[in-house]
């Protein structure tokens, strides 16, 4: 179990000025995630293929790191996910988990990874629960998390108009999450939740949780769910006709392979909350042309965060010599990173990765010039207002 109170200010000055050039040094990194499930299309196999063009391209056979990237499928279960992880640290020699889509799963792995004292990149996961009730000093959230997504879009369908909200919730600890940031940003902002049904997870019949949404009386139907359940409500409300008579659905977390799989009629006018997308400037074109090449789809938030956040935990690992956990994380810490895919990046005390988010809606057809040709960029969310602040309990830094 790591000691918290090891963590000193002292220990980061000295991790910082670490020797510049790696020599030799093995990494072991495993790719954990749902690859058979409904997250498998937003992650599973495209974020071993981020992990692997990570370590290509930040050259880590010339800089003197041996690098072997392994994957597992957690099928979104917590045990399943902790027994792979226990397996990796304990028998396997993994030197960091990266991934965990499914925040059940990878609040287990975050323990784990903290008590084997290794190093979790987590780009999948939502919950805020990573770095606040149950943070973890060796736990990087890199990516996106409920509340950031709930100061997108949530704020953004609030302020125009849609004051009253019924939530669809995914029954784990990411849909609660999910639906509790949002709710505290419908309130701030003037209006109300009068009403929520938890959905199981997975779901693949929304009929009478939908049914009990359109009787609500709500302006807004927020579907606090992702990947597979979220195309399935979005494409059962659609055969309702619950749209056309006169209520929103905001998809508080939606993907651009979901927009792609919906297609432009179903999705048109959905706006969604992300940290990536693949044509908003010519390097992320370029990052997406090779990630299409391989994965036959464009990368998301997820796959692109996994690529940000495998190039920092390299940098790290070759300024200090180590794969040691509390080592290599607050070296990561002390260090901004200059994501190539999200711009700087600097992480927090308690692990949270801070950067930019954006609210995006999707184009109708005739706005469209191609297959994934699908957002248009309506407001850029700065970090210090997508983010919550900080708990000084989680800021291992001062431990």
């Amino acid at each position: 179990m790591i000691n918290k109170a090891t963590w000193t200010a002292a220990a980061l000055a000295a991790l910082a000025t670490a020797p510049a050039m790696a020599q030799g040094i093995d990494v072991k990194l495993g790719v954990l995630n749902d690859r058979s499930g409904v997250y498998s299309d937003i992650a599973g196999e495209g974020s071993v293929i981020a992990t692997r063009m990570a370590v290509e391209d930040f050259g880590a056979k010339e800089k003197g790191l041996n690098v072997e990237i392994v994957s597992a499928d957690h099928q979104n279960k917590p045990d399943v996910g902790s027994n792979i992880a226990r397996q990796w640290y304990d028998v396997d020699g993994v030197d960091a988990i990266v991934d965990v889509p499914t925040s059940s799963v990878a609040l287990a792995v975050a323990q784990i990874t903290a008590d084997a004292n290794r190093v979790f990149l987590a780009s999948g996961p939502g919950s805020t629960a990573l770095t606040r009730e149950q943070c973890q000093p060796t736990t990087i959230h890199w990516t996106y998390d409920t509340a950031a997504l709930a100061n997108g879009t949530g704020k953004a369908v609030t302020e125009a108009g849609g004051k009253k909200w019924f939530f669809l919730t995914a029954d784990y600890a990411f849909g609660h999450s999910l639906q509790e940031n949002t709710a505290k940003v419908v309130e701030a902002n003037g209006g109300e939740v009068v009403g929520s049904v938890n959905v199981p997870f997975p779901a693949t019949d929304f009929s009478s949780f939908l049914l009990q949404a359109q009787g609500s009386g709500a302006d807004v139907i927020g579907l606090a769910n992702a990947g597979g359940d979220t195309i399935n409500a979005i494409k059962q409300a659609a055969e309702f006709g619950i749209t056309q008579a006169g209520q929103k659905l905001a998809g508080l977390l939606i993907f651009i392979n979901d927009i792609h799989a919906l297609g432009a009629k179903t999705a048109a006018g959905l706006q969604m909350t992300t940290s990536f997308y693949w044509d908003d400037n010519d390097t992320n074109r370029e990052f997406a042309t090779r990630f299409e090449k391989e994965r036959g789809s464009k990368p998301n938030m997820i796959t692109s965060g996994v690529y940000g956040a495998v190039m920092h935990y390299l940098a790290a690992v070759e300024a200090t010599g180590s794969t040691d956990g509390d080592k290599v994380v607050a070296w990561m810490k002390a260090n901004p990173a200059d994501d190539k895919l999200y711009g700087k990046v600097t992480v927090r005390g308690d692990g949270r990765a801070i950067h930019d988010m954006y609210l995006y809606e999707v184009k109708t057809g005739d706005e469209s010039s191609g297959e994934w040709d699908l957002l248009k960029k309506v407001a850029t969310i700065p970090g210090d207002q997508a983010f919550l602040p900080m708990l000084p309990e989680c800021d291992f830094t001062k431990k």
